[in-house]
């Protein structure tokens, strides 16, 4: 269902029982894709959707059209525009979406039902990467159980939260890595937290790129630093590189990913 102007600005005033929120830096191409599909899921149309955007104003602004509200924050990290996007956002449950993930088709009403338990304070989605790669399968079936077990999700996951937590929590944390860890570690220190068992798929481009398992020992080692309590800011740059993950050619939506 797309998102005319007319309704973009008619909802500004509504209290939402979800707002999505999408940093995006750089990600035209992706941010695109992503938009697209969201307006295909069941639901959506209730949704409050902002991106909080970074670089490339034309494109962001492009890809953005009146599907969603655009705000340009002056930081540019993602834990600034997420934010930035969940100060703005009137909904009673925020979910922060990465601008190349996308949510399986039940999203919105799965998450309604996880947080209609009162002792639930928020949570994430099971994960898998979009292409179709051997170690990009077994890398995704190491962070299943580890997410399980641990209840320390990554930002990939679409991490959802009541907005009265996340606010009281303060928010994420002013750091250019390892925020989504850091949120969710503080979250389940509130309450209990869920994994949503239909996954959404996010682009494996940074570690095909990279190279598979040399990123995935990188995110290991800022995890092992991160567990430890010292800082990985100095490794904000390395992670980002030079090559925003949505300048790459697109790849097909994975089946099942389709809204009714």
């Amino acid at each position: 269902m797309g998102r005319s102007g007319g309704l973009v600005s008619s909802k500004a005033n509504m209290t939402h029982e979800i707002s999505i929120v999408i940093p995006a830096r750089d990600d035209a191409e992706a941010l695109s894709r992503t938009l697209a599909h969201l307006d295909g899921l069941a639901g959506i149309h209730a949704v409050e959707l902002i991106v909080a955007a970074s670089g490339d104003p034309a494109g962001t602004a492009r890809a953005v059209g009146t599907r969603a509200r655009l705000l340009w924050p002056p930081g540019s990290t993602r834990a600034e525009l997420m934010n930035a996007g969940a100060a703005a956002a009137r909904g009673r449950i925020l979910l922060f979406l990465h601008a190349d993930t996308l949510l399986p088709a039940r999203a919105v009403r799965a998450i309604s039902e996880a947080l209609a338990d009162a002792s639930v304070v928020g949570g994430a989605f099971a994960h898998r990467f979009t292409e179709a790669h051997p170690s990009l399968a077994v890398i995704s079936w190491i962070n299943r159980v580890r997410y399980r077990l641990t209840r320390t999700y990554y930002g990939d996951q679409a991490i959802f939260v009541r907005a009265d937590v996340f606010r009281s929590m303060g928010r994420y944390a002013s750091v250019a890595l390892m925020e989504d860890v850091d949120l969710s570690d503080r979250l389940k220190r509130l309450g209990r937290t869920v994994v949503l068992p239909e996954p959404v798929h996010t682009s494996g481009r940074r570690f095909l790129t990279r190279g598979c398992w040399r990123t995935f020992a990188f995110i290991v080692w800022l995890l092992l630093l991160s567990t430890a309590g010292l800082s990985t800011e100095r490794y904000a740059e390395r992670w980002r590189g030079s090559s925003p993950p949505g300048r790459r050619r697109p790849e097909p939506t994975p089946p099942g990913l389709t809204g009714g």
